[in-house]
């Protein structure tokens, strides 16, 4: 999943410019022929580290799973577990 994720990246940044020229040029179906996973749209947020889709912390572009055990592991510079 994560290299399929990736792939469809790679997509994006390909035909980001021509997406955008045929926007403004208002030719739809310029666009219906371009790959579907040219759309920015289908793009996911994944754990980096397990490829995890839900859960996902974009600041540390981690899942809330690895987020908490390597918080817990003090591996995350300026975070640490809460405590009153």
């Amino acid at each position: 999943m994560k290299a399929r994720e990736r792939k469809r990246e790679a997509t994006v940044a390909k035909y980001a410019e021509k997406r955008k020229a045929l926007k403004e040029a208002g030719d739809y179906e310029g666009l219906q022929k371009l790959p579907k996973n040219a759309s920015p749209v289908r793009l996911h947020n994944r754990c980096k580290l397990t490829g995890r889709p839900r859960g996902y912390m974009r600041i540390f572009g981690l899942s809330r799973v690895k987020f908490r055990e390597m918080a817990n592991q003090g591996l995350i510079p300026g975070v640490k577990k809460a405590s009153w």
